[in-house]
């Protein structure tokens, strides 16, 4: 698997640094031989989490770029610092556990917020980023912190669903200050 970055900086991002991450984050014998099993849903969280927060922040470098809204740049600085963070945390609890994923964005998604400029990129970029990311994003991460098998990646999930329910709430604010 390819889960090393996303996870260093999700990880860091949680503040879940390898000294201070606790009982609930102890490292397994498994572990430290790198031959930790996951269940087939754990797998998949890894790979769905570490795709999404690459496309975040893909998305939100591009917005740099593309966006002349000033409050679409505050809250895409934002996200560019958590998401960040975010990939490196859950990048060192994913090392340790002997797994080495680099995420991927979603290409499709990325590549078409590329070809877009000011006000219509700002609109893609709201909805389809900022709203719809990271609606998934809290039912991604709610689902595993709630049901995930590996208690590490469970923890591990719902220390970041607080950050990613808030990164929602922000989106749902700026997207009612365009429409209106």
């Amino acid at each position: 698997m390819k889960c090393r970055c996303f996870l260093q900086v999700l990880a860091a991002a949680l503040g879940l640094g390898v000294a201070s991450t606790g009982a609930a984050y102890a490292q397994t014998s498994d572990a430290a031989a790198g031959t930790v099993k996951l269940s087939a849903a754990d797998q998949q969280f890894v790979q769905d989490a570490s795709q999404t927060n690459a496309t975040e922040i893909a998305a939100s470098k591009i917005a740099f770029r593309n966006s002349g809204d000033p409050q679409v740049r505050t809250f895409l600085q934002q996200m560019i610092t958590d998401h960040t963070k975010l990939a490196r945390s859950m990048g060192a609890l994913f090392a340790r556990k002997g797994l080495d994923a680099a995420p991927a964005a979603d290409s499709a998604l990325v590549g078409k917020l590329e070809t877009l400029k000011g006000k219509e990129f700002d609109q893609a970029y709201v909805e389809q980023i900022a709203l719809e990311g990271h609606r998934k994003a809290v039912d991604l991460f709610q689902t595993e912190s709630e049901s995930g098998s590996d208690a590490q990646l469970k923890a591990a999930a719902g220390h970041a669903l607080p950050t990613i329910r808030h990164h929602l709430a922000m989106a749902q604010q700026l997207a009612g200050v365009m429409k209106g």
